[in-house]
């Protein structure tokens, strides 16, 4: 099964639309993670109508109309990976006890807000992902995005993908 995790799009302000390549990944995947700061619900349509299934949550510059069709925490089984996607999860420091405290029955935890890439594991056991963002780098070297494998049970193949900058 094979996984496309993303975060922080931020579509229209920060870019006009999702890259091109991110959007021929969304065609690949068997299942689409998007972990908040969506901005426009033009986006969640767009991935909801290209993905085969599509988890996703609301963030902090998510508005109503966002906060009322997701989750602020979602979870899903998939593939006998049991995954959390949430937007926040609190400073670096210290992010692996937090999270591992909070999502005691989840293997894997996607996140954003940051914009940072990010690949922990807590307590060898909650495997901790932030994609960054495919439309924001912040202070970050390049756009970024997620992909992954679930194969027997176990998450596999995690790979950062780099964007250029994106206009």
């Amino acid at each position: 099964m094979r996984l496309l995790l993303m975060s922080d799009t931020h579509v229209p302000r920060r870019a006009k639309r999702l890259p091109e390549e991110l959007l021929a990944q969304v065609a690949r995947a068997d299942v689409v993670i998007h972990a908040g700061d969506w901005v426009d619900t033009a986006t969640l349509d767009l991935l909801q109508a290209r993905s085969r299934r599509l988890i996703g949550v609301y963030g902090n510059n998510d508005g109503p109309p966002l906060r009322a069709r997701l989750p602020e925490v979602a979870y899903a089984e998939l593939g006998g990976v049991r995954i959390g996607v949430v937007h926040e999860t609190g400073p670096a420091r210290g992010r692996e006890a937090r999270c591992a405290a909070r999502f005691p029955d989840v293997d894997v935890l996607v996140f954003g807000h940051s914009h940072i890439p990010w690949d922990s594991v807590a307590e060898d056991r909650l495997r901790l992902l932030n994609p960054g963002s495919p439309t924001d780098r912040r202070r970050q070297p390049h756009c970024t995005y997620m992909t992954a494998e679930v194969s027997a049970g176990r998450l596999t193949g995690v790979e950062l993908h780099r964007l250029p900058a994106h206009p």
